[in-house]
């Protein structure tokens, strides 16, 4: 295929899609209209919202023939920007809108691969995953990322390489029913995670990327008030994922095909000792045994990311501590905590008084209950990892003996 052949088929694939490209500008005056050129050449609806700009951006973007500017002040944020140009790209009529910045970091020659991504599989949310090898990107830049990939997993039960990439396709109709309240860069993480609780396959292609050297960067990111309200956005983001988007995610993958997959990647493939599967599930359940509701899972997550376990089973086992389970849980850590304490002996601490009032229960009971979940959490963990390492290995000797006969 020719360079002309290129540029003229990519455009057609474009509107045969229904994708437009939003670019979010603020005080870029030196790279915007290179952007804006850059892109036309792969897609020819383009929106530039402009996002209160002071240093001439919004006059140049408006120097560029055949694109729609919107324009707003004072400046609100890239968020802001993002909701209303997703916003304007549904009024339009376009079915996704790939989203890029306009300060040089992406290469518009990577729009491309947003089209086939949406094309073999329609009505994803398809992210650009940055790829760093050979850029000099900032050590905070990058410890950012990770932390936010983290929070991403921890609230969704999936995994995205890089969930601050703001080179973007969105199914624009599906996104713009979700309600969100981030108005700056926060709002990157929390579109991702709300789409996946939506149901939204949300995927990521490699892309490329160029980081200027440090004295010529422009970052409008403030450390101290973004950090606050990206710390505000996970707490909000765990308790919800708690309430409601770890269920959300764990009913839509329950088809028998999907669990079919879960226990052969995780149970029962060779490639992970069994010792270290049957470890995950008995430390799993300990960690939604252990009296730190609310924060089981993500407690769950990080250590079994740092004792270099299986995440999945890990997170899948924590999840002992379901609704129905809480009361059952409750009442035999205290029934514990009266074993292992010398002298709790409070007979009324019986399960219909529990049922009849669970408030004074754990009142009267918060030391066994502190005491007894401990020690019941390692009863638990220790009967579990016991149980699994020998169904396990059972497993693993029928599969062996099987193979052999084949062979």
């Amino acid at each position: 295929m020719t360079e002309t052949d290129t540029y003229t088929s990519y455009p057609e694939q474009a509107a045969r899609l229904g994708v437009c490209v939003v670019i979010p500008v603020y005080n870029n005056a030196g790279t915007v209209e290179q952007v804006i050129r850059d892109v036309q050449a792969y897609c020819n609806h383009i929106i530039v919202v402009a996002d209160g700009s002071t240093d001439g951006s919004t006059d140049i973007a408006r120097s560029v023939p055949g694109i729609k500017v919107l324009q707003y002040t004072p400046n609100r944020g890239k968020g802001y920007a993002l909701r209303l140009g997703l916003a304007e790209a549904e009024k339009d009529g376009y079915t996704y809108a790939i989203t890029i910045d306009s300060d040089g970091q992406h290469f518009a020659k990577d729009i491309p691969v947003f089209l086939d991504a949406v094309e073999k599989e329609p009505g994803s949310l398809v992210v650009g995953a940055r790829i760093m090898e050979g850029q000099n990107q900032a050590k905070k830049s990058s410890f950012a990322n990770k932390f936010s990939n983290f929070w991403y997993f921890a609230d969704t039960l999936h995994s995205l390489p890089d969930t601050q990439s703001g080179y973007r396709i969105y199914p624009v109709k599906r996104v713009n029913r979700i309600y969100f309240f981030s108005t700056k860069y926060e709002f990157e993480v929390e579109v991702l995670v709300k789409a996946c609780w939506r149901g939204i396959p949300v995927r990521s292609v490699p892309v490329g990327v160029y980081y200027p050297p440090e004295n010529e960067r422009v970052s409008f990111f403030r450390p101290g008030k973004d950090f606050t309200r990206i710390s505000i956005l996970n707490t909000y983001l765990l308790i919800m994922a708690v309430v409601y988007g770890h269920w959300a995610v764990i009913i839509r993958s329950l088809s028998w095909k999907n669990i079919k997959h879960f226990l052969k990647k995780n149970f029962f493939s060779q490639d992970e000792p069994v010792i270290r599967k049957a470890f995950s599930v008995g430390f799993g359940v300990f960690m939604g045994i252990v009296p730190i509701w609310g924060w089981q899972m993500i407690v769950a997550a990080f250590l079994a990311h740092f004792l270099k376990l299986n995440k999945a089973i890990v997170l899948l086992s924590s999840n002992i501590s379901v609704a129905p389970m809480v009361p059952v849980i409750i009442w035999l850590s205290v029934r514990t905590g009266k074993q292992v304490i010398p002298g709790a002996k409070d007979e009324n601490l019986t399960l219909d008084y529990f049922r009849e009032h669970p408030g004074e229960f754990l009142v009267r009971g918060s030391t066994e209950y502190l005491v007894g979940s401990m020690v019941f959490a390692v009863v638990a963990g220790v009967f579990f990892f016991l149980l699994s390492w020998v169904l396990l290995k059972l497993f693993s000797y029928i599969q062996r003996s099987e193979n052999k006969d084949l062979s």
